[in-house]
């Protein structure tokens, strides 16, 4: 959705202020939400329907790891009632940001309600942030945006659990599904090599272990010629029939380890911190999770 330049925004508000005593149902008289990454954004916008208005900063394809705010994104923070983010340093610049002095809404750090998987970063362990890997992790982080709409719009408070009780009956059938198509994987091929360390919970959930990464965490790392080496061992060494790449980071690394390895690249890349575009085949959260398993089951159990 295109943002408002400050000058419209001004006017717009201007407007408001002039016409509210005409109407009880004024755009100014619903939450402005703002969210970080696009997994977050796909969760609140469905959790608050329209009951809300609510803008999202990152677009599908951007790396939350990586990413620089840009002046809309301080414009809209600074108007905001309710920002949500991730957390455990998922979206560095983005949370120096929203925790800068005068920021005046309400956070909520929604990743960091979920208890965290440890993981090194730079030889120090850290959070691992990339908790929606696990669906039921997902549950939480629905029921966490959920409170926190009720507690600053109670007027909307069934529209608010109704959403999110229909998000968690999806995400609980979703998680038995992940967990059975997994299982369809023959037990020597069940390993999970990716560029990026952002599979953590989704292994832990669904019993597929991870056995390598390029870098680790964040995508800022960048691996050495020793880690890239040992990487190729690595698969040499348990004979999985493919690795995988992912949408958000540039495949060249990963596909220099599938030539050295001499094992199958997949086909279908991995959405590890985003979504996809609109009207592609993960351009919502539940359809993320899907995808990457179709595409996890079938080069793990065929091969190509």
């Amino acid at each position: 959705m295109k943002l408002f330049t400050p000058l419209v925004v001004g006017l717009t508000l201007l407007g408001i202020s002039l016409t509210g005593c005409q109407s009880e149902t004024t755009a100014k008289d619903k939450l402005l939400v703002v969210s970080t990454s696009t997994i977050i954004a796909d969760l609140t916008a469905n959790i608050g329907g329209e009951a809300i208005e609510h803008r999202g900063i990152l677009r599908p394809g951007d790396d939350p790891h990586l990413y620089e705010p840009v002046p809309r994104d301080v414009a809209l923070i600074e108007k905001a009632d309710l920002i949500i983010y991730n957390g455990y340093g998922l979206e560095p610049a983005l949370i120096r940001l929203i925790e800068a002095t005068g920021i005046k809404a309400k956070k909520l750090a929604v990743g960091e309600t979920v208890p965290p998987l440890d993981s090194n970063h730079q030889g120090t362990k850290v959070p691992d942030p990339h908790v929606w890997g696990n669906a039921l992790n997902g549950i939480i982080m629905i029921n966490t945006i959920r409170d926190a709409l009720i507690k600053l719009s109670p007027e909307n408070e069934a529209e608010f659990i109704a959403n999110a009780a229909e998000l968690t009956t999806e995400l609980t059938e979703l998680h038995e599904w992940i967990k059975a198509q997994i299982a369809t994987i023959p037990e020597d091929q069940r390993f999970l090599i990716t560029t990026h360390d952002a599979f953590a919970y989704y292994a832990q959930a669904y019993d597929l272990p991870v056995a390598g990464t390029l870098i680790g965490i964040s995508t800022e790392e960048q691996p050495s010629a020793q880690t890239l080496q040992n990487l190729v061992n690595e698969i040499k060494t348990i004979g999985v029939k493919a690795i995988f790449a992912e949408t958000t980071i540039n495949p060249s690394l990963i596909e220099t380890v599938a030539q050295e390895a001499g094992v199958t690249l997949a086909p279908g890349k991995l959405y590890s911190d985003s979504l996809g575009a609109p009207g592609s085949e993960a351009d919502t959260y539940v359809k993320m999770l899907k995808t990457n398993t179709l595409n996890i089951v079938q080069a793990l159990s065929n091969g190509n």
